[in-house]
């Protein structure tokens, strides 16, 4: 099963309004170490209430159109801990079989405590039942593949992994995000796609060439395929 096309053209109108991607005048290098023109960013979004209902009923939206059935939705710490929680928060209001003790609101430690048993250093609330991983931005996919890692070692089942925006760019060791959690016999959805919202966020705006340039290049050079963004 595939999201609906409505859904995606809906998402990708959310993204554009509130200005998730964009483009930088001054370069900034992320965690991997790369040097980037160009950003993904959901913090504005979790930061706010309204916002951040709207996206989690995106993602309900999306996991109901691919038919998945999780127990219990959990997110990657720290950028996704909001959108684990409040998922999982309205998921389980919808379920028929809503009632004490059924769903676990599981969190994990941004920290790891240095103390304790293996399932309460990393989280508050173990996942449990058939488990959906969420991350805001994928880039390298460390941050998830640390998470299932985690998971394995506590019979965690994970029932697929879903991020909000796929940066579309391979790892050093020339894999893609995909392949990395294909690898371990999961599911990876991406909500969207920085390949597909480049180029529209490029004719909405007044870009440089320059900078348009320099994108160009960091996909010739880290990027699943080319971006074309100068015609």
């Amino acid at each position: 099963m595939k999201p609906s096309l409505e859904l995606k053209e809906d998402f990708t109108n959310f993204i554009l309004e509130n200005n998730i991607v964009g483009f930088f005048k001054e370069p900034i290098i992320l965690k991997s170490g790369r040097v980037s023109y160009w950003y993904v960013n959901w913090r504005n979004i979790s930061s706010d209430v309204y916002l951040i209902d709207e996206l989690t009923n995106f993602i309900i939206k999306f996991v109901n159109e691919l038919n998945l059935n999780p127990d219990c939705f959990f997110g990657v710490p720290e950028g996704a801990t909001k959108l684990g929680i409040i998922t999982q928060f309205k998921w389980a209001k919808m379920q028929k079989d809503f009632k004490k003790n059924n769903y676990i609101l599981s969190m994990g430690r941004g920290t790891p405590k240095k103390h304790g048993e293996l399932k309460d250093r990393y989280y508050l609330g173990i996942p449990e039942g058939k488990v959906i991983i969420l991350e805001d931005v994928t880039t390298t996919g460390q941050s998830l593949i640390d998470i299932i890692n985690q998971s394995s070692t506590l019979n965690i089942d994970i029932q697929a992994a879903i991020s909000l925006t796929n940066r579309n760019e391979k790892r050093s060791d020339g894999k893609t995000v995909k392949e990395l959690i294909m690898n371990k016999n999961i599911p990876y959805y991406s909500m969207s796609n920085a390949l597909e919202l480049l180029p529209k966020v490029y004719e909405m705006n007044e870009i440089d060439e320059t900078i348009a340039k320099k994108v160009e290049d960091y996909f010739l050079k880290y990027g699943e395929k080319e971006l074309i963004l100068i015609r």
